[in-house]
């Protein structure tokens, strides 16, 4: 039996995210910060069937860069959930991946999806696969920088993987990390309870780039998998490919 090799993009707002699944299973993740590379990677790339999703280029114009033929994830791409989203027209195509690649990971249970991109947003999705929407607030860069921009004095910070921050802030650079780093934390624990309330069995997955400096977070109910977008946009390829 001849195993499909698919490949999927995920063009964002800074870095194109890349895998290649066979039999659903990742094989090979790669990210770029240029399209240039990303263009040089796919021409040495093999695969059957391909799916971009992208936040920065149309259709028409990513079939003048690439050479080979692929379905763009839009809003009208059919995907394997009932979208109740009283606004279906507005909604990321990222938001949905996002909710969809959850259910790959974990199935028959209400799901709640924290995607810590250029902005956090919350997606929920109940045990019958319905989709109702979530939350949108500000992510880890989007606060340093609006308090950069926005003051006369603050200086641009960032978080590092893995690095120790305290509650108490002893300087300036510190009571901004203490109050980014903290502040969402409690924000999404916040999340967490209301929707656990609600919901009772719900599992949490943390995704996106900024997922890793939550890794504390990691309990028997809620898991950390940073690329998670990209196992939605796999079961999109599927679904489209093989399943209508």
């Amino acid at each position: 039996m001849i195993t499909l090799r698919q490949f999927v993009i995920d063009i964002g707002n800074t870095r194109i995210k890349t895998a290649i699944f066979e039999a659903g299973k990742m094989v090979v993740e790669e990210i770029f910060e240029t399209f240039e590379l990303f263009a040089d990677y796919s021409k040495k790339t093999s695969f059957q069937h391909a799916l971009i999703s992208s936040v920065t280029y149309s259709k028409e114009q990513l079939e003048e860069m690439l050479d080979f033929p692929f379905i763009f994830l839009s809003r009208d791409t059919p995907v394997p959930i009932e979208n109740l989203y009283a606004t279906p027209e507005t909604l990321g195509v990222d938001r949905k991946a996002a909710a969809i690649g959850a259910r790959c990971i974990i199935e028959k249970v209400p799901l709640l999806t924290i995607d810590l991109g250029s902005c956090i947003t919350y997606e929920f999705l109940d045990e019958k696969n319905r989709y109702y929407g979530g939350a949108i607030s500000p992510g880890v860069q989007m606060r340093f920088r609006a308090m950069h921009r926005q003051t006369a004095r603050l200086p641009l910070v960032e978080i590092a993987v893995g690095e120790r921050l305290e509650l108490i802030g002893n300087s300036t650079v510190n009571g901004m990390k203490s109050g980014v780093y903290f502040g969402i934390l409690h924000e999404m624990q916040g999340f967490i309870r209301a929707y656990q309330t609600k919901f009772p069995g719900l599992r949490v997955i943390i995704c996106g780039g900024d997922s890793k400096i939550f890794e504390s977070l990691t309990k028997d109910h809620i898991f950390v998998i940073p690329n998670l977008v990209l196992y939605g946009l796999n079961r999109i390829l599927t679904y489209n490919v093989y399943l209508q």
